[in-house]
C-alpha cells in the first residue's frame, strides 16, 4: 500500500518491468517460509531472483520456490556457476532441458569458474535468448586475476549483441573480486571506462556490500542497476536509492537544504 503522504525531493523510481533501476537479489538457499516473507515484504522491489551458484540443483522444493517468485512478477534464474557445471561436462543440451523442466524464465551465462572461448559463450547466449531472458556475466571469480579493461568492454558489448538483456559486472557474493579489490573497494578506473562505452541501463553492477551500493548510487544515481543483493538487504537498498538512509541522506536534496 502506498502512502498518500509523500516526501519531496525523492528520486523517481520506474515501475516494473523496468530496464533501469533493477535490483537483482541472490537467494542462496533460503527456506520456503523465508522466501514467502521476502515476497510479501519486498517482492515489489525485486526484478530478478538469482538462485545462487548450484543451489537450485540440490533444493528439493525448487519448483515451488520458482513459482512463488514468478507469481510476484520476479524473473528467476539459476546461478551462472550451474551453467558452467553443465558446460564443462559437455552437457549444454542437458542444461537446456534442466531449465525447461524447472520452469525458469531467465538464465545466466558466465565463465567465471572455467575457461570458455568467448565466441562459444556468445553462441550459447544467442541460442538461449530465443526462449529466455538472458543475463550474461563478465569477469573472473578468481581473486587477483586481472582482466584488461578493453577486454571487459569488448566482451560486454559482444554479449549484448549476442542477445543478453543485461550484462553483469562480476564481484561474487563477497564483493571482493572483479570490479572490486580484495578489500571491497570499487575499481574506479575500470568502472568508469566500462560506463563510458556501454549504455547505462545495459549493465548490472554486482554490489553485495552496503558501502558498494551507496558508492554506485552516489556516482550513477538512484536508478543504477545493482545485483547480488541479499534478501535482508532489499528494503535497506531501496532506502539508499531514495536518500532515506544516512549514507545517501544528503545526496538527493537541493543545495539549500543540505547541512
Amino acid at each position: 500500500m502506498k502512502m498518500d503522504i509523500q516526501l519531496n525531493f525523492i528520486p523517481k523510481r520506474p515501475e516494473r518491468p523496468r530496464v533501469e533501476g533493477i535490483t537483482m537479489v541472490m537467494d542462496k538457499g533460503v527456506g520456503m517460509h523465508e522466501a514467502e516473507d521476502v515476497v510479501e515484504t519486498a517482492g515489489h522491489l525485486i526484478d530478478f531472483m538469482k538462485l545462487g551458484f548450484g543451489t537450485s540443483y540440490v533444493n528439493q522444493n525448487i519448483k515451488k520456490k520458482i513459482s512463488l517468485y514468478q507469481k510476484s512478477g520476479i524473473k528467476v534464474y539459476p546461478g551462472g556457476t550451474l551453467f558452467e557445471a553443465f558446460c564443462i561436462r559437455n552437457q549444454f543440451d542437458d542444461y537446456r532441458r534442466y531449465v525447461e523442466k524447472l520452469g525458469f524464465d531467465a538464465v545466466e551465462i558466465s565463465d567465471g569458474s572455467m575457461t570458455l572461448p568467448h565466441d562459444q559463450k556468445c553462441e550459447y547466449i544467442n541460442i538461449l535468448s530465443r526462449d529466455y531472458t538472458v543475463v550474461s556475466e563478465v569477469g573472473s571469480k578468481i581473486a587477483g586475476l586481472e582482466i584488461p579493461i578493453p577486454q571487459w568492454i569488448s566482451q560486454m558489448k559482444s554479449e549484448l549483441e549476442a542477445g543478453s538483456f543485461k550484462t553483469i559486472a562480476e564481484a561474487r557474493e563477497s564483493g571482493t573480486v572483479g570490479i572490486y579489490d580484495l578489500n571491497g573497494k570499487a575499481n574506479f578506473e575500470l568502472i568508469s571506462e566500462i560506463s563510458k562505452h556501454l549504455p547505462f541501463e545495459s549493465i548490472i553492477w554486482e554490489a553485495p556490500q552496503k558501502s558498494q551500493q551507496a558508492w554506485f548510487i552516489e556516482h550513477f544515481g538512484a536508478n543504477v542497476n545493482l545485483g547480488n543483493i541479499a534478501p535482508v538487504e532489499i528494503i535497506p537498498l531501496e532506502t539508499l536509492r531514495l536518500g532515506l538512509r544516512g549514507d545517501t541522506f544528503m545526496h538527493f536534496l537541493p543545495e539549500e537544504l543540505k547541512q
